[in-house]
């Protein structure tokens, strides 16, 4: 999703600086290294899955016909980020008229802390989808102790999921979660003080890259904590880009991918210009990628 972080402007030598001390997974100097440097892993044709931000215009415009377009590409599944005007059951049947399957919703955090949360979780089962994300928190919750504070929000929100018969709680992070603040890594306390069971991560790889994190070792480090990412690939100067054809090595990046648990790989795009060719280019990419 397009947030603050967004709006500061890096070169592709700063990011690379910045980089240094990164493990070699977070990125490359292109997409070529997947060609090769072939593997034997690949994303199921299940797994590869759209996020819908991504298709807000053309949405907007005509719901039903972006999905079937979608389903033309190959996508298998959609993170649903915004409706339309369309209720949980429009999209539903939507979504089984063109063989696509919601897998998450993204759904505003102070709904799924208020009495919002019980009407969410009835409509995720709506959809069909497994799990509630959280996409962002508020600005003034960027300290240690705002984050323990969410912490504990999500053991309940996530207990509440797992109760209604969902999948646990997912975050969705942005390049300020994995801000430093009085010597704590503000994404690290989400991770380590929520319960395994109950919560876990939708990834976003560019946002942490951007964040000055590397997203290959949150796979090892915390096992089958990473249901879902936001696979989003950086331009030279910092911008978004189509997957695969930026500097991020997702080749390298996956290898372990499968110890984090990931099931989905949803394609994101904060500012397409044209987001079906965005969603072709990325489609492609992630089809024919082996690692």
């Amino acid at each position: 999703m397009e947030l603050r972080a967004r709006t500061t402007s890096t070169t592709r030598r700063s990011f690379l600086g910045a980089s240094l001390g990164l493990a070699a997974a977070a990125v490359s100097a292109g997409p070529a290294r997947a060609a090769e440097e072939p593997g034997s892993r690949y994303i199921p044709r299940g797994g590869i899955g759209m996020h819908l931000y991504t298709m807000r215009t053309p949405l907007a415009a005509d719901f039903l016909g972006t999905l079937e377009q979608l389903a033309e590409i190959g996508y298998a599944t959609v993170g649903v980020s915004g409706r339309h005007g369309n209720s949980a059951a429009d999209i539903r049947r939507m979504l089984d008229t063109t063989g696509l399957r919601a897998v998450l919703e993204h759904v505003a955090y102070d709904t799924l802390r208020g009495p919002g949360l019980a009407q969410a979780l009835a409509d995720l089962h709506t959809l069909g989808a497994k799990w509630p994300v959280v996409p962002s928190l508020p600005g003034a919750l960027h300290t240690p102790a705002g984050f323990r504070e969410v912490a504990r929000e999500f053991n309940r929100i996530g207990k509440a999921s797992r109760d209604a018969g969902l999948g646990r709680l997912l975050f969705h992070n942005h390049g300020t979660d994995h801000a430093t603040v009085e010597g704590e890594v503000l994404y690290d306390i989400l991770v380590r003080e929520t319960d395994p069971e109950l919560v876990g991560f939708e990834l976003d790889v560019y946002w942490a890259a951007r964040g000055g994190a590397d997203p290959a070792t949150y796979f090892v480090r915390h096992p089958r904590r990473f249901p879902a990412l936001h696979v989003k690939d950086m331009a030279p100067d910092g911008s978004f880009a189509d997957v695969g054809s930026g500097v991020l090595d997702f080749a390298a990046m996956f290898r372990d991918a499968h110890v984090g648990g990931v099931k989905q790989w949803l394609v994101e795009h904060d500012s397409p210009a044209d987001p079906f060719a965005t969603a072709r280019n990325s489609y492609g990419y992630l089809a024919a990628l082996r690692y």
